[in-house]
């Protein structure tokens, strides 16, 4: 529905794992990013890996054949093809890249459905590597808060998307995510929002930590078979109140002509 905002986060969420650590073991360099993991920022790590794939002779090519055998459960596939035939609006907030987002997103045909991602740049460079880049450069001002990394904060996108839309009307908000650094844009939410935190994962337990700062309805889930079907729920509860809003809008509105 035109009127429902839905928002993920995508590692371990959209995807079951993390597309960082999927590289990183997949191409063999578990031994060399564990000895750099405390000198560098990781958005500088990763970038490091990337260079030392391209030393290695890797291509950007070979990195994106990795990428397309993480799997992606066939209900989180089947709920974003329905949501957004529907016509909910969807985006990504994630800490991953571009480049690896846009390539899982891509071999799925998942791509096209979604407005906007917002995530880290990335791109190949002019000798075919492939760098990784901060959303926000750390030696800028700060974002100010607390909850996220310094390099993005999604409470901030959350209400730039938010000032966006609002133009059109009401919007209804539900939030997928599971890491800590997605309890910062479930504190943006209002009430009639919905977030979907990952049971047992680091959202989950900060908001039942906190649950009186939280003003959206809960909605856990443990896998992608109950992401999927929780949402579609969600997406036709919200729909299905509209429609019904707006039937008797209708009719008080007749009554009175």
């Amino acid at each position: 529905m035109a009127g429902i905002v839905v928002v993920f986060d995508f590692d371990r969420t959209l995807i079951d794992g993390d597309s960082d650590s999927w590289v990183v073991a997949e191409m063999g360099l578990t031994q060399l990013f564990n000895e750099l993991r405390s000198t560098l920022p990781w958005n500088k790590l990763m970038d490091r890996m990337m260079k030392e794939l391209h030393l290695q002779g890797k291509s950007s090519v070979d990195i994106k054949e990795c990428l397309k055998i993480i799997p992606m459960h066939p209900g989180v596939i089947a709920a974003i093809k329905s949501a957004h035939a529907s016509g909910c609006d969807l985006r990504i907030i994630s800490d991953a890249n571009q480049f690896f987002i846009e390539t899982i997103l891509e071999c799925h045909g998942l791509l096209g459905c979604f407005s906007q991602i917002v995530t880290n740049p990335s791109f190949v460079d002019g000798d075919g590597r492939l760098r990784i880049f901060p959303y926000r450069d750390v030696g800028s001002p700060s974002h100010g808060c607390n909850l996220c990394p310094p390099n993005l904060c999604k409470g901030v996108v959350i209400d730039q998307i938010r000032a966006s839309v609002s133009a059109n009307g009401r919007k209804r908000y539900i939030y997928l995510g599971d890491g800590r650094n997605d309890f910062c844009p479930t504190l943006r939410l209002v009430e009639g929002d919905h977030v979907m935190p990952r049971k047992d994962y680091a959202l989950s337990k900060r908001i039942y930590s906190n649950q009186m700062l939280i003003k959206a309805d809960i909605h856990e889930w443990s896998d992608g078979e109950e992401l999927g079907k929780i949402l579609l729920h969600l997406i036709h509860r919200i729909s299905t109140k509209e429609i019904n809003c707006s039937d008797l809008s209708q009719l008080n509105s007749s009554d009175h002509i």
